[in-house]
């Protein structure tokens, strides 16, 4: 009778991830995007507005708690996929992790040039 496999570790569930630090820096950046969206949008009196249609709807619908779910999955939908690609193709997989961790970091840097333009940053209701 065949034994049951031995279930993984999380040292060793860990260890089999690659691409940890593109990984990791990807999700920084996006955790400031996360915050920098939520203080644009928290602003007294903000005329910002979610220019991503489909946050928007997770806006709309749950508001600050449902843009950072849907920003979140997208997040761990990246990784997931960045992880499968590793396995035939670990190059691609850097390429995708670090083009989306330069996506983002633009969107951060636009976010912080637009509080900065438009009022202090200060004054967010948090």
């Amino acid at each position: 009778m065949p034994q049951d496999p031995k279930p993984l570790s999380l040292r060793e569930i860990v260890g089999m991830v690659t691409l940890q630090q593109e990984s990791l820096l990807f999700v920084v950046v996006s955790a400031m995007d996360v915050f920098m969206t939520y203080i644009l949008l928290s602003k007294e009196g903000s005329v910002f507005m979610e220019s991503n249609p489909v946050a928007r709807y997770f806006i709309a619908e749950w508001g600050p708690r449902g843009m950072v779910y849907f920003k979140f999955s997208m997040v761990a939908f990246v990784c997931v996929l960045a992880q499968i690609i590793a396995r035939q193709k670990p190059l691609y997989a850097r390429w995708l992790l670090q083009g989306a961790t330069a996506l983002v970091a633009v969107v951060v840097v636009y976010s912080l040039t637009l509080l900065l333009k438009h009022g202090n940053p200060m004054e967010v209701e948090l």
